[in-house]
Parts: C-alpha cells; sequence; structure tokens
C-alpha cells in the first residue's frame, strides 16, 4: 500500500510540474529580429497586446505610451505583438511597423515581431494568453486588436480585457499601483 501511495505521490508531483508553464517560459522575437526571453520580466507586472496600425483603435498607442512612460521605469513593463489576423489591419513588415509606431506615436516600450494571435497559426505564447488548458486560468479569445492580457511578477495569468477597453481604465491602474 505504502508503494502504491509512493506511486501515486510521484504521478502526481510530475503531472503538477508539467502544467507549471508560465508566461516567463517563453521566447519570443523583438521586431528587429533578436531573440528575448520573457523570463527577462519576472518581477514585472506586464500587459501584453496585439496591435494593428491600420485599426479604428490604433490610436491607443498614444495611451500605451503615456502609461509606459509613468510606470516603465519600475515594475510594469508592456509588451505589443503586431497581428495581421483582423482585416488585414497590420499589413506592414517589422521594419514598417516599428517606424510607423517610432514617428507617429514615440513608442518605447517592447515591440515584437508580427505574429498571428489565433488560428491554425497562433503563437505559442497567445496559446498559452488564449486557452485555459495552457495557463490554468480561463480562455480568452482574442477578438480584434488591442487586446489586452496582464500577467503578474512571477509570470502568472491575471486577467484579460476586451480591445476596446482603453490602457489606461480603472481596473488596469489599481492594478499596476496594486490598489
Amino acid at each position: 500500500m505504502k508503494k502504491i501511495f509512493l506511486l501515486l505521490l510521484i504521478i502526481l508531483s510530475l503531472s503538477a510540474n508539467a502544467q507549471s508553464k508560465n508566461f516567463h517560459d517563453f521566447s519570443v522575437k523583438t521586431i528587429d529580429g533578436n531573440d528575448f526571453s520573457l523570463s527577462e520580466l519576472k518581477g514585472k507586472k506586464v500587459m501584453v497586446v496585439n496591435v494593428a496600425s491600420k485599426c479604428g483603435l490604433t490610436p491607443q498607442y498614444r495611451q500605451l505610451q503615456a502609461l509606459f512612460e509613468k510606470y516603465g521605469n519600475g515594475n510594469f513593463a508592456i509588451i505589443a505583438f503586431p497581428a495581421n489576423n483582423f482585416g488585414a489591419q497590420e499589413p506592414g513588415t517589422n521594419a514598417e511597423i516599428k517606424e510607423f509606431c517610432s514617428a507617429n506615436y514615440g513608442v518605447t516600450f517592447l515591440m515584437m515581431e508580427k505574429i498571428s494571435v489565433k488560428g491554425d497559426d497562433i503563437a505559442p505564447v497567445y496559446k498559452w494568453l488564449t486557452q485555459k488548458a495552457e495557463n490554468g486560468k480561463e480562455d480568452a479569445e482574442v477578438t480584434w486588436n488591442f487586446q489586452k492580457f496582464l500577467i503578474d511578477e512571477n509570470g502568472n495569468w491575471i486577467k484579460s480585457f476586451s480591445p476596446r477597453t482603453n490602457p489606461d481604465n480603472e481596473e488596469i491602474m489599481k492594478w499596476i499601483e496594486n490598489k
């Protein structure tokens, strides 16, 4: 009986470790094509947002940049993933996207390479962000450009906000400020 109990305990332990993947376990590419390990963000709260240059919500870049300027020197980061999944609203190359964001919005927060945020070619980090089976918290399909995901300092999925929710929403601000 003790052997069966011990074996069961080992199996449960291995199973728990297999499901403990979090945001910090992923590596992505920056908009310049460099490898970036999300583990570099340990200890920071992170807002992840899929972006597009030709969307009616594109002016949210201004609010994202203001949020980053206010909190980015502390324990907060923003990571933007350009995506062309909705209405072909991000047709540009990584270089064109970077130039657009810099010239029009003065973006200085982290910009990653263009990826897919849904469908058969979904990027692994977005599979984790959007599927409860991956993040252990909630299914949160990306419905349009500028959907926001909040990740805590330990790389755990906290919450998703709709694309129309402004980056400086009161609930988001309270979360950043720990209120």
